[in-house]
């Protein structure tokens, strides 16, 4: 190994070792949403590529997804979420309450507006106004529709770590998207470019291994045919050190 192959090896294990130091932080409510082009004989995923100069996982491949905003359980919506949805959403312990599970569904349909411009939302018949971040939807005459999303996976992000984040992964077909705001990825924006890619491709490899591992149980969950809300949904976290994989009942 070079003198400067040597160098980065040490600096990233440092990084990783500097990582796992901190105190412990509570994980903060989070979401992600893979949306799904079934349209082909192999399903494809929305990714989008980071710009390369972001302080993380800069110029990877991601979905679209954030943490949770404090008025998102306030924000009105086209339909509720399904009954089945919010009851894997209170899955786990303690049990996630309504309005939690709401906020989760609508920061993920929220963060892939945010990020790509993809809008999950149907024609807004009343009075009700949306403001800030919902500016897209409201521009588009349309309220955000979770009754779409199906839950794939629930992951923790270990301890010691300094941002932690409890993360709900969603999914929606991608005929559910019904607006596109122009301008959202561009060459200077946190996302550079966003790529249809089929399950298993190359792009996939590099993602981050949690993400491969929910991207895994997808993957078997199409090849199960239509989703349901009905499959196990599985909860990675960490204990004594190790990746936990369990089933939220």
């Amino acid at each position: 190994m070079s003198d400067t192959a040597q160098t980065t090896e040490k600096a990233k294990v440092h990084e990783e070792k500097e990582a796992d130091h901190h105190p412990y932080f509570r994980p903060r409510d989070a979401a992600t949403l893979i949306l799904v082009d079934r349209s082909g004989g192999t399903p494809k995923v929305l990714v989008g590529k980071r710009h390369d100069k972001v302080v993380f996982m800069p110029g990877k491949f991601v979905f679209p997804g954030g943490r949770v905003d404090k008025d998102d359980h306030r924000v009105p919506c086209a339909a509720p979420i399904t009954a089945e949805l919010e009851a894997n959403l209170a899955k786990g312990s303690p049990k996630t309450p309504a309005s939690r599970a709401k906020s989760l569904a609508i920061a993920a349909i929220r963060e892939a507006c945010e990020e790509t411009g993809l809008c999950l939302g149907r024609k807004n018949e009343g009075k009700a106004k949306l403001e800030g971040p919902w500016k897209p939807f409201a521009d588009a005459g349309l309220l955000p529709d979770p009754s779409s999303l199906f839950l794939i996976a629930r992951a923790i992000t270990p301890p010691g770590r300094v941002k932690r984040f409890d993360t709900r992964f969603f999914t929606a077909d991608a005929s559910a998207i019904t607006h596109h705001v122009e301008g959202v990825i561009h060459a200077d924006a946190e996302l550079v470019e966003l790529v249809w890619v089929e399950l298993g491709s190359k792009p996939l490899a590099d993602l981050h291994p949690m993400t491969r591992n929910v991207l895994n149980e997808l993957d078997t969950r199409l090849a199960a045919g239509p989703l349901r809300h009905d499959a196990p949904v599985p909860f990675f976290h960490f204990y004594g050190g190790k990746m936990q994989k369990d089933v939220l009942t």
